[in-house]
């Protein structure tokens, strides 16, 4: 299948947002050895890119929930038919379609976001000034000569960390210069990526699911650890592209987990038990010891054994007069039987 339509479409937005920051009166020479108008160009790419595909990411949270919420009964499915994977696997397809719930839907923005890095990465890897056909996709001749020779800190965007020093001399670029701002790029690269994926699981928990809990750790370290080799081949104005996704991604993620937050019973810890659940299950029974003190019991008092609030003085009782309580001068004991030896049994 072709993929002209994403070229054209990448390069379309491209040269939008690029016409907009010249018509506001971004300069195009290099200002700090830099061209703000492309770099600006693929950061607003991002955005408009992700206000684009904001519903279906909305959509992947609210799976998200519905997985949550089905996690118990996925538990008891899998002590049901422990042993028994095809029982156990179709039950479970069964479970989430009668929940309407979706396990992939957790992937769906990702997925959806893979034809426009292609694209992008296509479209940069073009900006040569040797290239035959600098006016495929919508180009003019100065919009591709403009970008071919835009930079950020003297750095080439088409320029990459593993472009070979004849790349680089065509490109009019040092090749130590773009292979250290490469390499720091792909670092910050490889760290927002793990920073989104461990945002994300730490808001709303490990999932109980094996299938899920191994989409999960594959996101948060498989793909961070993929990028350190990936990277070299990326061109660094698709690396701007992929920072900026991430960092977009971190503020929406904040947003609509305020916004939709996990359900209570979520285990928001990564992989343990949280200290609320584990006090829960054992009924808040603190040891001596535990650097923890139980609360007072409150204790019966009063005429029905009503029970005082905790932390409640004890009211004072009234004071008894006993002087008015002592027997008279020559008065007769009330009791005069009390104190005589029992009489013994014949």
């Amino acid at each position: 299948m072709s993929l002209d339509w994403i070229y054209w479409a990448i390069s379309w937005i491209l040269l939008i947002w690029h016409s907009a920051w010249d018509a506001i009166g971004v300069p195009a020479t290099a200002a700090l050895g830099t061209n703000w108008a492309w770099i600006l160009s693929i950061i607003f790419l991002v955005i408009t890119v992700r206000v684009i595909l904001f519903p279906v990411f909305v959509k992947q949270i609210k799976s998200q929930r519905a997985m949550q919420a089905l996690a118990p009964q996925i538990k008891a499915l899998q002590e049901k038919h422990k042993g028994d994977r095809e029982t156990l696997q179709k039950e479970t397809m069964e479970l989430y379609r009668k929940e309407k719930a979706n396990p992939l839907m957790g992937c769906l923005p990702m997925f959806l976001q893979i034809p426009v890095f292609l694209g992008l990465f296509h479209v940069l890897r073009r900006l040569n000034p040797d290239n035959p056909q600098p006016t495929i996709y919508g180009w003019t001749l100065d919009q591709f000569n403009s970008a071919s020779n835009a930079k950020l800190f003297t750095a080439p965007i088409s320029g990459r960390f593993g472009s070979s020093a004849a790349e680089l001399s065509n490109l009019g670029a040092n090749p130590t210069t773009v292979k250290v701002i490469a390499g720091i790029l792909v670092l910050i690269m490889m760290a927002t990526t793990y920073l989104t994926s461990r945002q994300m699981i730490l808001k709303t928990g490990w999932a109980q699911d094996p299938q899920q809990r191994m989409i999960q750790r594959l996101m948060l370290y498989g793909i961070p650890a993929s990028l350190l080799i990936s990277g070299a081949i990326f061109p660094i104005g698709v690396i701007i592209y992929w920072v900026t996704n991430n960092l977009f991604t971190l503020g929406q993620q904040q947003w609509v987990l305020r916004k939709y937050p996990p359900p209570p019973t979520a285990n928001l810890t990564t992989g343990s038990s949280s200290r609320t659940g584990t006090a829960a299950r054992t009924g808040n029974n603190n040891r001596p010891g535990t650097g923890s003190k139980a609360a007072p019991q409150a204790k019966p008092s009063g005429l029905f054994g009503r029970t005082k609030a905790n932390g409640a003085q004890p009211q004072a009782k009234p004071a008894v007069d006993t002087k008015a309580l002592a027997p008279k001068p020559g008065a007769k004991p009330v009791n005069p039987k009390k104190g005589r030896p029992a009489k013994r049994q014949g």
